[in-house]
């Protein structure tokens, strides 16, 4: 009981700035494997537009597959900009600003 209490006692005296610097490292680290996804993920869609035209030359065009492709690179895209904007910080590829002033 004593080791949880002297356990305990450590975690409370660590200070505030080491838990902001590893909660910033966590949030960078994040931001990175995010647009990481995001580039794989934009480069499966174009392979995706591809099958897509191709079916549309041969007249076997499925447009659930179509607009479920549209509708999901769409979400995709503007995920970062609006995580940006609703925190209020710049962790994604760009700074979005808010032009409804």
């Amino acid at each position: 009981m004593k080791i949880l209490y002297i356990a305990l006692a450590i975690l409370l005296a660590s200070t505030v700035d080491a838990s902001a610097e590893v909660f910033d490292s966590v949030v960078g680290k994040t931001a990175k494997v995010f647009a990481s996804v995001r580039t794989v993920t934009f480069v499966i869609g174009g392979f995706g537009l591809v099958g897509v035209a191709a079916g549309a030359i041969f007249g076997q065009v499925k447009w659930r597959w179509v607009a479920a492709l549209a509708i999901g690179l769409a979400i995709l895209a503007v995920a970062g900009g609006v995580v940006d904007y609703v925190t209020g910080t710049s962790t994604g590829s760009g700074n979005y600003a808010d032009t409804l002033k």
